[in-house]
């Protein structure tokens, strides 16, 4: 349990890295559906690489979503279509760690990803 425990803590701090969005940018129409905790996500795309924002009310979940942000932040619309987000946090130690509602939630935040792609 300590190795997660300071897995968890680096998770944190990644999340407190995170440049948080604006209270404008906190609507309903930017929320992730899926997520027990909130998050918020906006995307904009520039010659074909997309660049996310997210932010979160919980510290945990917004330092996975940074490490989500920064495995996803360039890449194209197929790049992405293409994560296999099970198999990379396996890859970082963590998938065993996750909890299925939090695999849930950053799978959620992966499918919101890809639906603004599609826009």
């Amino acid at each position: 349990g300590q190795d997660w425990e300071q897995r968890a803590r680096l998770l944190m701090q990644w999340g407190d890295r995170l440049p948080s969005l604006s209270d404008e940018e906190k609507t309903d129409d930017n929320l992730v559906h899926g997520c027990e905790s909130k998050v918020w996500l906006t995307g904009e795309v520039s010659a074909g690489a997309w660049l996310f924002r997210a932010s979160s009310d919980a510290r945990l979940i917004r330092g996975l979503v940074a490490l989500l942000l920064a495995r996803v932040n360039g890449l194209s619309a197929p790049e992405l279509e293409a994560v296999d987000l099970s198999d990379w946090f396996d890859q970082l130690g963590l998938g065993r760690q996750l909890s299925p509602s939090r695999s849930n939630g950053l799978n959620a935040v992966l499918q919101k990803m890809r639906q603004l792609t599609q826009a």
